[in-house]
């Protein structure tokens, strides 16, 4: 028996040394980093190579006489706590109304925007057009990255890329541990990535979500500004919006790419900045950051087909619902990372936090609750 255990363990471990020593040759050891850390978490910022946004002259929220004066509903309040949520907040006028923190986090706590970064390189395509950096969403890929020009990729419009409607060979996969979007969460070469995608569709027509559109998106940015995401984003972005606290962005290696469809890092009033200044229509504290007809057209769906109906539900890199007769637009992250605007009650709201309630379907469970949550204190 003894003997058995032995040559068992001995066979394991030359399995396992094989299969190491093949990934590394087949130029997938990023896939070991995914064995070992399992899923995605809101605290992975500990795992990987971070590149800070600078805030500047900090802008704290002005405080609402009525702040956290009114209880919470128990439907909200139990879904936050079922869902393990980290942060729950609203703002109403400009003012903080509710705001609650959970499992050690605080007001300036870090956690994982994950998809909520998609809006923020949509927000920046937005600056760079207002600043000049780009002529109009008309332009193709190959006008910025000229190793692009003579392929697939190279043709595709910046209009494309907002929209999701690029057709890239991107399986948006989080569950396989060998697909393109795995890859770009724990890889460490994201340009070569980039590099291997072709069009494989028909760009323009339908929707289909795709994170290699807005990473390809904010490549074209970077080259555009001369600057990478994070100091572009705190120039334009993140300063004049007055943040209180610097940001983290995950870049893939030391001195390399930040993971552009997620991966930004920061805390509750600060992500509500980005929801307050699309709710102003481009406009924060007197500061015209982006046209507002660009803010406008964001939060519209965008004239494509998703699964042959109309699309509905998607704009430049924002997503649009309703909820109880309340137009609302919104980021949103994988894990139900929220900033959700509802713009008939000057209202903005965040969640973040561990876990999201999905049902089969791919339709939102708890996005309405936490709305109504709010609707309920909203004056």
């Amino acid at each position: 028996m003894k003997k058995a255990l032995k040559y068992f363990a001995g066979s394991l471990i030359v399995f396992i040394a094989l299969a190491v020593i093949g990934l590394y040759a087949t130029g997938k050891a990023w896939v070991i980093k995914a064995l070992v850390y399992n899923y995605v978490n809101i605290d992975d910022n500990d795992i990987f190579i971070q590149r800070k946004v600078e805030n500047g002259t900090p802008r704290p929220w002005a405080v609402s006489a009525h702040y956290n004066k009114i209880p919470l509903d128990t439907a909200t309040a139990n879904e936050l706590v079922r869902e393990r949520s980290v942060a729950y907040l609203i703002i109403q006028n400009d003012s903080l109304l509710y705001e609650a923190y959970w499992d050690g986090y605080s007001d300036s706590s870090l956690s994982n925007s994950f998809s909520m970064s998609k809006s923020v390189i949509g927000v920046l395509t937005g600056i760079a057009l207002k600043q000049g950096y780009i002529k109009n969403l008309e332009q193709t890929v190959g006008e910025f990255i000229p190793e692009y020009k003579d392929n697939s990729k190279g043709k595709l419009t910046l209009r494309q890329l907002i929209t999701m409607s690029a057709a890239l060979s991107w399986d948006e996969a989080y569950s396989s541990l060998f697909s393109v979007t795995t890859e770009a969460y724990y890889g460490k070469d994201l340009k070569g990535l980039m590099d291997r995608l072709e069009v494989v569709g028909v760009p323009g027509k339908n929707y289909y979500y795709q994170g290699g559109a807005t990473q390809l998106l904010a490549m074209v940015i970077m080259r555009a500004t001369g600057k990478n995401l994070s100091e572009y984003c705190a120039a334009s972005l993140w300063q004049p919006l007055g943040a209180e606290h610097p940001a983290e962005w995950t870049i893939d290696k030391d001195g390399g790419m930040e993971k552009a469809s997620c991966c930004i890092y920061s805390n509750a009033r600060d992500f509500a900045r980005i929801g307050a200044l699309y709710l102003h229509l481009g406009n924060m504290y007197g500061q015209q950051l982006l046209d507002t007809s660009f803010v406008q057209q964001s939060v519209v769906p965008a004239p494509l087909l998703d699964e042959g109906k109309p699309n509905t539900e998607y704009g430049y890199q924002w997503w649009i619902s309703e909820v109880d007769g309340n137009k609302i637009f919104y980021c949103r992250g994988i894990l139900g990372q929220y900033i959700v605007v509802v713009p008939s009650k000057n209202l903005i709201i965040v969640r973040l936090g561990h876990h999201r309630n999905q049902a089969a379907d791919g339709s939102l469970i708890d996005l309405p609750l936490y709305v109504r949550g709010a609707l309920k204190m909203a004056s």
